[in-house]
């Protein structure tokens, strides 16, 4: 379930609903040490969604494999947006 924040921020940022989802279900989590989970596509998660769906469709969703999520701890969708920087790892 998504915040209108992030509705508004994915439409913001031209990341189409079925990245939500595809993070939900490949992305990494990741503690954010602020209270809230980071959710994004590590290598690890790309190359198993590469055998379960197909190199082909990976290869034509490349440009928004570097989308994050961000959860609060109940499960909400707070934001969604591009990385621009590495994620860091607890």
């Amino acid at each position: 379930m998504n915040t209108q924040h992030a509705n508004t921020r994915a439409q913001q940022r031209g990341i189409p609903p079925m990245i939500g989802w595809l993070l939900d279900l490949y992305g990494e989590e990741e503690y954010d040490h602020r209270g809230a989970i980071v959710l994004y596509f590590s290598k690890k998660s790309k190359q198993r969604m590469g055998r379960e769906i197909g190199k082909r469709p990976l290869a034509r969703l490349s440009e928004w494999l570097d989308a994050y999520k961000v959860l609060s701890t109940d499960g909400l969708t707070v934001t969604i947006g591009h990385r621009t920087k590495r994620v860091l790892r607890s």
